[in-house]
């Protein structure tokens, strides 16, 4: 019987994320084992994200556990994972996706971004965020927030915030869907690659018996069609999620439609794309795309972005 173990975040998400692929790979006939840890995007909860200074936040001392064989698989939210791994690593499975929606949670039913003339105070330590807030709701306060779900909404019963954004997937996974005060529309607040889904990490020296068995249990086909399209998007920009950019990919039979763009830092300016073309060529219209924003505005964009993030 094959024996799997596996790499996760200690946070609660995470390890609901971690004991839904164990059990399916039970399910399968394998045996797991779960080892967990603070990733330095768990301990620093001070600084942005941004200002940390490493690309793989949530993922470099899982992918060392890795490398040393200490585990098998490291179980991950895509829409943390930098957009070139570091060499010897690579993604091998994408589970099938969660709504991707993001969504407004408040204990205040009576919230209503339209309302122009009440002030509310959002908590939310996405860039992304932040920037489209401030293009479509700019009378809208942001303050930065991290640290996981439980946190968060401790800090916001504390009066840190009026509301917090997230990613529907962890409400619902973590069962705060009762907190939910609005469901932003995915056509004016487009995710962040990668959202809603589970990516599975392993080193390229893992077995190929281990490596294909994983797949052949977890990998959701079109799960991986859309966020391959959505990876080497933001790869072409050489973005991960410190910077204000998001794509969408959706497939229709073996169509893929890939929607895709950047904001600036003070929402002001939306650089957006979208492509269609069929599954085969995933990956070239995420580069595609890519391409077409970094020559039309994005290059000089993110160059302003990183000035600003540095400063």
């Amino acid at each position: 019987m094959t024996a799997i173990s596996i790499g996760t975040r200690k946070s609660k998400l995470a390890m609901w994320q971690t004991n839904t692929v164990a059990k399916a790979l039970e399910d399968a006939g394998m045996t797991t084992s779960i080892s967990s840890m603070e990733t330095i995007g768990d301990k620093v909860l001070n600084t942005s994200i941004a200002k940390i200074g490493s690309k793989g936040v949530f993922t470099e001392e899982l992918e060392e556990q890795l490398a040393t064989g200490v585990t098998d698989i490291a179980v991950h939210s895509a829409k943390d994972m930098q957009s070139s791994l570091p060499e010897g690593f690579e993604l091998i499975a994408f589970t099938e996706r969660e709504k991707v929606n993001d969504v407004l949670l408040s204990q205040d039913k009576t919230i209503d971004l339209s309302d122009t003339s009440r002030k509310i105070k959002i908590g939310t330590s996405s860039v992304r965020r932040v920037a489209l807030m401030r293009h479509f709701y700019p009378h809208v306060e942001t303050v930065e927030m991290r640290g996981n779900l439980q946190t968060r909404i401790q800090k916001m019963k504390d009066g840190d915030c009026d509301a917090l954004m997230l990613a529907y997937a962890g409400v619902k996974r973590m069962e705060y869907d009762d907190m939910i005060v609005k469901i932003f529309s995915e056509d004016e607040l487009i995710p962040p690659v990668g959202q809603g889904c589970i990516a599975i990490e392993a080193a390229t020296s893992l077995s190929p018996e281990k490596r294909d068995g994983v797949r052949a249990c977890l990998n959701n086909c079109e799960s991986e069609a859309c966020l391959l399209a959505e990876r080497a998007y933001l790869k072409q920009l050489e973005g991960g999620c410190s910077i204000p950019a998001f794509g969408l990919a959706k497939l229709n039979g073996d169509q893929l439609t890939l929607n895709v763009g950047l904001a600036s830092l003070d929402g002001s300016t939306i650089l957006k794309k979208t492509m269609q073309g069929s599954v085969s060529e995933a990956e070239a219209m995420g580069k595609e795309a890519g391409d077409y924003i970094l020559n039309n505005g994005g290059r000089e964009m993110l160059k302003a972005i990183r000035e600003q993030q540095a400063s």
